[in-house]
C-alpha cells in the first residue's frame, strides 16, 4: 500500500473533491488530516470536519479533525503543529480550499476580490510555508494544488478576472514549488477537472441540477489524486494536471461510469 504510514493534509475537506480524495487515500492506508472551518452544517454546502473525519474513519483510515480558516496564519500553524503531534510528521499537502467568485471587475467587491484571494493564493501559499518544514522529512512528499492549467484565453479572463487571476495564481505557486523545493525532493502539481463535477459549488453556484447532471461525480479526481500522489516524487512534478490527462497514463480512457448520468452529455469545466 504506497499510502500506508503516510499523513496527507487536505484543506477544505468536509466536502465535495477535497473529501472524496480524504476517502480514497485512507482506503490506501494514509492518514489524513481534515483541515477547514465547518464545524456546524449549512444545509445548502452539506458537511463538516467531523462528519468528513467519521467518513474517512469509515474507510479505515485514521483521521484528525482541525478547526481552521487558512485566512488566519496562526490558525495555519497551530492546525499543523497539532497534526505533526499527533501523526509525526506530514508526507502530503493537499491545497483543495478555496473560494468562487464568478462576477465582473464592476460587479465584484473589493471585499469579495480580497475574500478569494486571501483563501485561494495567501492562504495556499502559508498552508505550504508552514508544512515545509515536516514536508522536508517526509515519506515521498507532494504538494497538490486543485487550480487548472493556465489557459490565457481571453474568454477566461474576461468574464470574472479576479476569481481566474487567484487561480492562476494558485497554479504559479504550483510550477514555482517544484522548480524551488527540486533539490529538497518534494513534488508540486496541480490538478483540474476536465468537466464540471457534481459539487455543491456547481449545484448552488452555476447551474442547479440540470448542470449537475452533465457532470461527473468526485471520485474521478479522488482516483486522479491518488495516481499523482503514488508517483516518486523525484519523478512527478511541476506538472498541471486535468483529472483525464491523468488517468490516460495510466491506460484508464473508458470515463463512463465516473459520469452523473452514465452515458449522457458531459460539460467541460471552467480553463478547460
Amino acid at each position: 500500500m504506497p499510502f500506508k504510514n503516510r499523513t496527507v493534509l487536505i484543506t477544505g475537506a468536509t466536502r465535495g473533491i477535497g473529501k472524496a480524495i480524504a476517502i480514497k487515500l485512507a482506503k490506501e492506508g494514509a492518514n489524513i488530516i481534515i483541515a477547514a472551518k465547518s464545524v456546524t452544517e449549512d444545509p445548502r454546502l452539506g458537511g463538516t470536519i467531523y462528519s468528513a473525519a467519521a467518513e474517512v474513519e469509515a474507510a479505515g483510515g485514521k483521521c484528525l479533525a482541525v478547526q481552521v480558516d487558512i485566512r488566519f496564519e496562526d490558525q495555519i500553524e497551530a492546525a499543523i503543529a497539532k497534526a505533526a503531534e499527533t501523526f509525526g510528521g506530514i508526507d502530503v499537502v493537499i491545497n483543495n480550499a478555496s473560494a468562487i467568485q464568478l462576477t465582473g471587475t464592476e460587479q465584484t467587491e473589493s471585499k469579495k476580490f480580497d475574500l478569494i484571494h486571501s483563501i485561494n493564493v495567501r492562504g495556499t501559499f502559508l498552508v505550504v510555508k508552514h508544512a515545509l518544514p515536516y514536508l522536508k522529512k517526509g515519506n515521498n512528499p507532494h504538494i497538490l494544488t486543485l487550480s487548472p492549467p493556465i489557459n490565457m484565453d481571453p474568454r477566461w479572463l474576461g468574464p470574472h478576472v479576479a476569481y481566474t487571476i487567484s487561480k492562476f495564481n494558485m497554479s504559479m505557486l504550483a510550477l514555482g514549488w517544484a522548480q524551488e523545493f527540486k533539490a529538497t525532493g518534494i513534488a508540486s502539481n496541480a490538478i483540474w477537472p476536465k468537466t464540471t463535477i457534481d459539487t455543491a459549488a456547481v449545484r448552488n453556484l452555476l447551474g442547479g441540477q440540470a448542470l449537475a447532471n452533465m457532470s461527473r461525480t468526485t471520485d474521478i479526481m479522488a482516483d486522479a489524486a491518488y495516481y499523482i500522489l503514488r508517483q516518486n516524487a523525484s519523478d512527478c512534478t511541476g506538472h498541471t494536471f486535468t483529472d483525464e490527462e491523468v488517468l490516460a497514463k495510466e491506460g484508464i480512457t473508458n470515463l463512463d461510469h465516473y459520469a452523473v448520468v452514465p452515458g449522457g452529455k458531459l460539460f467541460n469545466d471552467l480553463f478547460v
